[in-house]
């Protein structure tokens, strides 16, 4: 009888013991994350920006609107470590997968007017494509947009290398074509980078022009936004915030392939995108049938967040300039220790802002 109860125990525990280690990993927080995780929460978001320094991140740059109120901007730390220039509040940041909300709105407004069905297939408006990417006949344009396509994610694939400048979109693409799908359309849901690239493709195709005009044309400037751009070229080099790696000082501002802007123009956008100001009534019903409404964006040295909190009609826009920082459980989950911290720092200024 007891060895007949030793075995059910061992049993047991090979069932629940890698539950046990699952739960660890998500609930428990890595050591080197419980500080900035139980520290006091401070009185001002000033003084918890002041704080994230401590935590390991190089600059941090904080844009809130609350309703009611004047914008405020809040920064810390470096935006240049090597000439040791304080961090800017109005300087230009990539803001990486963020940009998937602008064209979004682009296909919203697009589809408003008759010139794109959500329906109309990646075959219909990409045919060179099929035999190339598997089920092209199949994936629509709202699957494209929603992540619901099954095309691999460029950036996942073996031969990417986030350190190499890449903007030439035809190499990216050659990443995955002839690849099979990571499964059938609209039968599941998986983020891919190469879901905007072809919707990119798609606009240019279908305007005639580039989308990145048609963006600044009938999305930004209506909102009177000319702080934001497509490509690193577009704006003077200084004015860029200087991207680092998690205790290294190698400058990673070089590298391109993502969108520039500051945080108050990223701000304003969201706030206008949140509160039915840049669309009208229909392409507002057909944006919130595909998209979501707020976004993270990473690329090497660079993270931020754009969310709107409706509970407290706030937005609240951030920029960190530190990337990476090796780390076990939660935070390789979600990006390395940097990525982490910034968004424990986030959710704090939140918290702040709430109470």
């Amino acid at each position: 009888m007891e060895n007949l109860n030793k075995t059910r125990i061992v049993r047991i525990l090979r069932i629940i013991g890698p539950i046990i280690g699952l739960i660890t990993i998500l609930v428990i927080p890595p050591l080197d994350l419980v500080p900035p995780l139980i520290a006091p929460l401070p009185d001002t978001v000033q003084e918890q920006v002041d704080e994230a320094i401590d935590y390991g991140l190089d600059g941090i740059i904080v844009y809130v609107d609350q309703a009611g109120k004047e914008p405020v901007f809040y920064s810390a730390g470096w935006k240049n470590k090597l000439t040791q220039e304080p961090a800017d509040p109005h300087a230009f940041f990539k803001i990486g997968s963020i940009h998937k909300l602008y064209i979004a709105t682009a296909v919203a407004k697009l589809v408003s007017e008759g010139s794109l069905s959500l329906e109309g297939t990646l075959a219909d408006y990409l045919p060179e494509l099929v035999g190339r990417i598997e089920y092209a006949d199949q994936i629509t344009l709202r699957m494209l947009v929603q992540h619901r396509s099954g095309i691999p994610n460029f950036t996942d694939d073996s031969e990417f290398d986030w350190f190499t400048p890449l903007t030439d979109e035809e190499k990216a693409l050659d990443l995955v074509l002839d690849d099979p799908a990571d499964f059938k359309p609209d039968t599941d849901y998986s983020y891919s980078n190469t879901n905007y690239l072809l919707l990119g493709r798609i606009l240019d195709r279908v305007l005639g022009y580039s989308h990145h005009q048609y963006v600044y044309n009938e999305i930004l400037a209506p909102l009177g936004l000319t702080h934001t751009f497509f490509t690193l070229d577009e704006v003077a080099y200084d004015d860029v915030v200087s991207g680092y790696w998690y205790e290294y000082d190698d400058d990673l501002r070089f590298l391109e392939g993502s969108m520039i802007a500051t945080a108050e123009d990223v701000g304003i956008f969201l706030r206008a995108l949140n509160d039915g100001s840049l669309l009208n009534d229909d392409e507002q019903a057909i944006y919130s049938s595909i998209y979501e409404y707020d976004h993270d964006g990473w690329v090497p040295g660079y993270h931020s967040m754009a969310r709107y909190h409706e509970d407290i009609d706030t937005v609240v826009v951030q920029f960190v300039n530190t990337t990476g920082g090796e780390t076990w459980g939660m935070a390789n989950i979600i990006g390395g220790k940097a990525t982490a911290v910034s968004t424990i720092i986030y959710n704090r200024i939140v918290r702040i802002l709430r109470r």
